[in-house]
């Protein structure tokens, strides 16, 4: 019974996640139909400045702390309707709050972590050990995976609650700032054509750079371990 308390909270998340991904409310933010109903959107928040901003940071960090997919329909649409600048900063509420609240719930539902972790926590288990600041940090900054499932991973190796908030603060951030521009691109360049949507609009220099720079970032593992790698076998031939 006990255990199945500590699991509540996060079966509650994980009910919630279903439930949104359920009702389809991602898909009105697809660009598409953020194209199709942009008047509105943009009338809607001069109206309600703050009540939308709020709605916003809600939503994104429902979406966070469920780890439900389609998160980045949320970001982009926070750069479409607000702006590079303040989508980035309301982001970047919403991903640090909802982590948290994902993180808490994990560790509360693993408790002292003494059963045996999963295959991917238990992969990451060694180096999280040796060097606890820079694996953090690593994980964060480098997408190897999933964010929510990095974020219960952290949880169950029972990482510091001040590392794991400035971590998933900074490397959150380095990622919501392209994503947002991808979003703030697209609404510039339909404000430039009133608002007709074609596949030119997808070559604009903001949304090409943003794409290029989290193509990158995919990539940045693999660089990384054939540099690492690269230099054990230099060491071994040593």
């Amino acid at each position: 019974m006990s255990r199945l308390r500590a699991a509540l909270p996060l079966v509650l998340l994980v009910i919630a996640g279903v439930a949104l991904f359920a009702s389809g409310a991602l898909d009105q933010l697809h660009p598409e139909q953020l194209v199709q109903h942009q008047d509105q959107l943009r009338a809607q928040v001069a109206d309600s400045p703050w009540l939308s901003r709020l709605a916003f940071i809600g939503l994104l960090t429902l979406a966070m702390s469920t780890g439900v997919p389609g998160t980045v329909l949320i970001i982009m649409a926070g750069g479409f309707v607000f702006g590079t600048l303040e989508g980035t900063a309301y982001a970047s509420v919403g991903l640090t709050l909802g982590t948290l609240i994902l993180f808490l719930a994990s560790r509360y539902a693993f408790g002292t972590g003494s059963r045996h972790p999963p295959a991917f926590v238990d992969r990451i288990h060694h180096g999280f050990e040796r060097h606890p600041v820079a694996y953090t940090l690593f994980l964060r900054f480098v997408p190897v995976a999933p964010f929510g499932l990095i974020t219960v991973c952290l949880a169950w190796l029972r990482c510091p609650l001040w590392l794991f908030l400035g971590a998933s603060w900074l490397g959150g951030t380095v990622s919501l700032i392209f994503e947002t521009s991808i979003g703030a691109g697209l609404g510039e360049a339909l404000a430039r054509t009133h608002g007709r949507f074609d596949t030119s609009i997808l070559l604009q220099p903001q949304i090409l750079l943003s794409l290029g720079c989290i193509a990158l970032l995919a990539l940045l593992p693999l660089v990384i371990e054939r540099v690492w790698r690269g230099l054990r076998q230099r060491r071994g031939v040593e």
